[in-house]
């Protein structure tokens, strides 16, 4: 069995095995001062997959671990078999989502326990308000976190269906920004829509009839990507936001973006709501449709965007740290998979002198989740 090797920042005194997440799964024994990872599974709902996750779980229970760490979804995987293998001399911890992605990160850079400013941008995961979260500013240290800022949060209309179909997404967004009258609007997006289609996802919305609410940066991009493109569907998901991210790239090499002297972005709306901070992006929109109708390139109007989120990151995690003190911040969660985004996201905190980490050995995406949530369950006991 293949595995991968972590050393930890220091020694845990029980020995955890957790289990991870439902796609890209991982399962990490932490022991001592190391972690022991196997290799990815990359859907457990797929019988091949789920048959070597369980056989991967059988190996590392010959290690006798004391904790057993999952996700807190009810509908994974891994979190449905962790309940069935707990027994009498086992614990079962579960570690929300996106507090691990950040305490693995943490931990592949060796930090201790410490507070940290934790950015977790990603397609979606549990939150604590069984709301789907994914566009989180979280300040946490292995033992706890606080969740000090989010994306606001919109409707999936259809649920996951939405998530193949971006362009509701979108025609939501849009909606936000200009009510009924966004119809009008002469762009290509709204030219192509299905308006009897709309009417009906409109009618879900207003009767909250399958529509989870999500604060996702990966479903935000979708939704760019969506307007941006002029395409309404996706194979897979984040198909879109890959092709918004190519799109970007190319303007950054190009001559146009040589001739501009700085990036621009986007305005977006900062919202303090008691000790947390919600991030409104209606104003992208309402600047992306502005540029559309003045036929700015695809190109220009998908680097703007990108360089925006870039922005959101640093004047959040600036304001985070100005009340804390706190300089560290740690990135993870499959959006940063971006490369753009995550080169932009760098310089721009690097320009407030924040100290930045980033995953280095293993990827920002859910195959490192569980080396995160290995490490808040052995701290916490």
């Amino acid at each position: 069995m293949e595995i991968n090797k972590i050393k930890l920042p220091f020694r845990l005194k029980k020995t955890v095995l957790a289990l991870g997440s439902q796609s890209k799964n991982t399962i990490c024994l932490a022991d001592g001062n190391f972690a022991y990872m196997s290799w990815v599974h990359p859907d457990l709902n797929n019988p091949a997959d789920f048959l070597k996750f369980s056989k991967s779980v059988g190996y590392f229970l010959r290690k006798k671990p004391r904790i057993i760490a999952c996700d807190p979804h009810p509908e994974y995987q891994s979190t449905k078999f962790a309940q069935k293998i707990i027994a009498p001399k086992l614990k079962l911890i579960t570690v929300q989502h996106h507090y691990a992605h950040i305490a693995s990160c943490m931990a592949e850079n060796g930090l201790k326990n410490q507070k940290v400013i934790g950015v977790a941008f990603d397609g979606t995961g549990l939150g604590n308000d069984q709301a789907l979260w994914g566009g989180e500013f979280l300040l946490c240290d292995y033992k706890n976190f606080i969740r000090s800022a989010s994306l606001k949060e919109v409707p999936l209309l259809g649920g996951e269906r939405a998530i193949l179909e971006p362009g509701r997404l979108a025609a939501f967004w849009l909606y936000t920004a200009y009510k009924d009258n966004f119809l009008k609007l002469d762009i290509d997006f709204v030219k192509r829509m299905d308006k009897n289609k709309w009417r009906i996802l409109k009618s879900m919305h207003e009767k909250s009839f399958n529509t989870p609410s999500t604060s996702s940066m990966g479903r935000l991009f979708d939704a760019v990507a969506s307007l941006v493109l002029s395409k309404d569907k996706a194979n897979f998901e984040a198909e879109l936001a890959m092709e918004l991210e190519r799109v970007a790239t190319g303007y950054g090499l190009s001559l146009e973006c040589a001739r501009d002297r700085q990036a621009t972005g986007y305005e977006f709306k900062i919202i303090k709501q008691k000790d947390k901070y919600i991030i409104d992006p209606t104003a992208i929109f309402k600047g992306i449709v502005s540029d559309l109708r003045k036929n700015v390139t695809k190109a220009r109007i998908a680097h703007a965007f990108h360089f925006t989120v870039a922005q959101i990151i640093q004047k959040i995690s600036l304001k985070i740290s100005q009340k804390t003190g706190i300089k560290k911040v740690v990135l993870s969660g499959g959006v940063f998979q971006n490369k753009l985004l995550l080169k932009m996201s760098l310089e721009l905190l690097k320009q407030k002198n924040l100290c930045v980490f980033t995953h280095q050995k293993l990827s920002c995406n859910d195959s490192s989740l569980s080396l995160g949530q290995a490490m808040v369950a052995g701290v916490r006991n």
